[in-house]
């Protein structure tokens, strides 16, 4: 069974880290459970918003399970666990609905990239951030150079994956990373989710769309989705597709 559950909260779903014998470390079983988790979320139109959470503990998550990587060879490393696990974040980051993550301890490593996710974060006075992958011989694999520099910027990501140092929650919030300090991180995350429920779903979808686009966040992916939004409802689009089915030259109006 993975330890990375999906919980309905009326129109608030919550996607939630449960490894706290290992301070939260994602395992190959947990990322498997991510894109699954996505496609039943995006399906379900009474989802307005998600939170992204994690067990209580000192962590909200502290990376990668070691073991889970070790042992693999150079090779399959890099193929399968760093590209694997790059593609299942880009996933989560890509999400057509708003995410929130609660993040109530540490966030290391992997656990910094998936906090990385979320359109928002919300983190307690006592939480950190830290790439500590070179102390293991290793660099950051899931978009942690990638992703991070353009929600923390260089200066502070160097700073983690050069130096070893941990940013406060203090730092996190005047970089921008983080939108909120609180002593309940999950409460507030849902109070903040929640309050979806009452803008635009579609309004809320196509602002992210435009977002990503402008940031290079899946650009391709995003313009042909605006642009399939535009033409869906034309005339066109219904006289091209009723010519089909009835085997035959299409008029369209341009419309």
């Amino acid at each position: 069974m993975s330890a990375l559950h999906l919980i309905r909260h009326g129109s608030v779903a919550e996607l939630r880290l449960d490894n706290p014998a290992k301070l939260n470390a994602f395992t190959l079983e947990m990322l498997e459970a991510v894109e699954p988790h996505c496609v039943e979320i995006e399906r379900d139109d009474s989802i307005r918003a998600v939170v992204i959470s994690a067990e209580e503990g000192r962590a909200f998550c502290a990376g990668a399970d070691i073991l889970a990587w070790s042992e693999l060879e150079p090779w399959d490393f890099a193929r399968h666990w760093v590209r694997y696990g790059h593609r299942i974040f880009d996933r989560l980051a890509r999400l057509a609905k708003p995410t929130v993550a609660a993040m109530n301890g540490h966030a290391f490593g992997g656990g910094l990239e998936f906090a990385g996710t979320a359109d928002m974060r919300v983190m307690s006075p006592a939480a950190t951030l830290a790439l500590p992958e070179a102390a293991v011989g290793i660099v950051p694999g899931w978009s942690g150079t990638q992703r991070l520099i353009r929600l923390l910027g260089e200066p502070l990501v160097k700073e983690m994956a050069l130096f070893g140092r941990r940013i406060s929650a203090e730092r996190a919030h005047a970089a921008g990373f983080c939108a909120e300090i609180a002593e309940d991180p999950r409460s507030r995350a849902f109070e903040i989710a929640e309050a979806q429920a009452s803008r635009s779903p579609c309004a809320i979808e196509v602002a992210k769309y435009m977002i990503h686009a402008a940031v290079d966040e899946d650009r391709g992916a995003m313009i042909e989705a605006l642009g399939a939004g535009m033409i869906g409802p034309t005339a066109d689009r219904d006289e091209g597709v009723t010519a089909f089915r009835e085997k035959r030259k299409p008029t369209f109006p341009g419309k």
